[in-house]
């Protein structure tokens, strides 16, 4: 077992709350190689690279940076602004073309006369997804494409994008932004752990208040927090990202009482095992119970 020491802590007892987190099943090496960032194709986590062109569609993140993509790779690119954002008349032409998990464009149209870059976040995390990625770039005046960028658009390459986008948010891109600044960037730093740890518990729905028990490495703040910051932060860094890659699917329930609270809910879609394999040791045979 990972960690034996850690798991009779008191607080890690008490805000477990009897659950027992799945990493704890992995043996001590294959851990530490979860918590460094992915090297090599034959690493512990591997992503699939030949996705066809139905499972790229199932994953708003990909479907929406190939169409950003397109643009940006014809005649000059996409005028951007001086601060570095999209202009205004870039970002109305993409809305009317985004779709995207759990977004309400006409909800964002109604409280903004003008639509700016970051009043739309999925084309402004694109956006900057692209270029984290080296696919697109600024030069002046506009967002182009790279090389790499109109590469990806053509077979073979454009099955690897899923591959190259994911690896590039989660290990790459700084998320703390996502969850309102709570707990910084946690649990990003930990997102092989966290994936591995969903791959075997969220084969069915669960609230991000077990899966944060069951999947996290929960720091101080967490702990010793009045309120269940860490599921808020889970939900905001991890599970809402994957729903955006199509991983995940997402449902959320009314709360009795309540005109605003929403409960909400992941499992797995079958893209997750398609994309994702792990090649990790356990510590004993019984290990797969989650």
């Amino acid at each position: 077992m990972v960690a034996p020491g850690m798991l009779q802590n008191p607080s890690v007892l008490s805000w477990l709350e009897g659950i027992e987190p799945a990493w704890t099943l992995l043996d001590q090496d294959s851990f530490l190689a979860l918590r460094r960032p992915p090297s090599h194709a034959d690493g512990p986590i591997r992503f699939a690279a030949n996705l066809s062109a139905e499972e790229i569609e199932r994953s708003a993140v990909a479907r929406n940076a190939r169409m950003v993509l397109r643009a940006a790779a014809e005649a000059q690119g996409l005028k951007t602004t001086a601060t570095g954002n999209l202009a205004r008349s870039v970002v109305a032409d993409l809305c009317a073309q985004f779709t995207w998990p759990d977004f309400d464009k006409n909800e964002v149209f109604s409280v903004n006369k003008v639509i700016n870059e970051p009043d739309f976040y999925p084309l402004f995390f694109v956006r900057h997804l692209l270029q984290a990625a080296k696919l697109a770039r600024r030069r002046k005046g506009f967002l182009a494409a790279t090389a790499a960028g109109r590469k990806s658009l053509v077979e073979p390459h454009v099955q690897a994008l899923q591959a190259l986008l994911f690896q590039t948010t989660f290990w790459h891109m700084y998320l703390g932004y996502f969850g309102r600044g709570i707990h910084d960037g946690w649990p990003q730093a930990d997102a092989g752990v966290v994936l591995w740890s969903l791959s075997v518990a969220a084969t069915d729905w669960q609230s991000p208040k077990v899966l944060s028990r069951l999947c996290t490495i929960p720091i101080i703040g967490v702990l010793e927090s009045q309120w269940d910051s860490g599921s808020l932060a889970l939900q905001a860094r991890i599970l809402r990202p994957l729903v955006w890659f199509g991983l995940l699917e997402h449902r959320e329930e009314a709360v009795e009482g309540s005109r605003f609270d929403r409960r909400h809910f992941y499992r797995k879609t079958p893209l997750f095992d398609r994309f994702l394999t792990f090649a990790v040791g356990l510590e004993r045979d019984d290990a797969m119970r989650h």
